[in-house]
């Protein structure tokens, strides 16, 4: 096994310490990668905004590491490009995940058969209407207007 491989899954295996903030050399390591290449990757990535202390050293909390790490999942496990971990960001902005709302329990008694039968087509015709109005509707075709033949038209000799 090569020394390469056994710091991969070391890294791998080491959990984020629970800590307020921690310092760009302290994220370098749980990273594995340098600082410089987390320098750069505030430049490149908005959202990993490390706070600055009075002195001006970096200051990142836990959730701009865990960021970071996801930056070098995409960049160097997925194989994105920098433009292309940007768009997976994007991505997710713009559609978060999605959960699916919990249908109500239905109460079961004499009818309840009959009633859940009723409630189950009502809940596939809602959906259908709400597949219907998400399609975004056609451009519709202006009718054209009926011209009195005795009026002669435009190009009409």
């Amino acid at each position: 096994m090569s020394k390469h491989t056994s710091q991969q899954r070391n890294e791998q295996i080491s959990p984020i310490p629970d800590k307020l903030y921690f310092r760009i050399g302290e994220v370098a390591k749980l990273c594995g990668v340098e600082a410089y290449v987390l320098r750069f990757w505030e430049t490149e990535f908005s959202q990993l905004k490390p706070n600055k202390s009075g002195t001006g050293q970096r200051l990142y909390r836990k959730r701009d590491v865990e960021f970071a790490l996801r930056i070098k999942r995409l960049l160097y496990s997925d194989g994105y490009t920098i433009a292309g971990a940007r768009q997976v960001f994007a991505a997710e902005v713009r559609e978060p995940h999605k959960r699916p709302q919990p249908e109500l329990p239905l109460k079961r008694n004499v009818e309840g058969s009959h009633i859940e039968d009723r409630l189950k087509k009502l809940r596939a015709e809602v959906r259908e209407i709400l597949g219907i109005l998400s399609v975004a509707p056609a451009k519709r075709e202006r009718p054209e207007k009926k011209r009195d033949s005795s009026e002669p038209g435009l190009f009409d000799s």
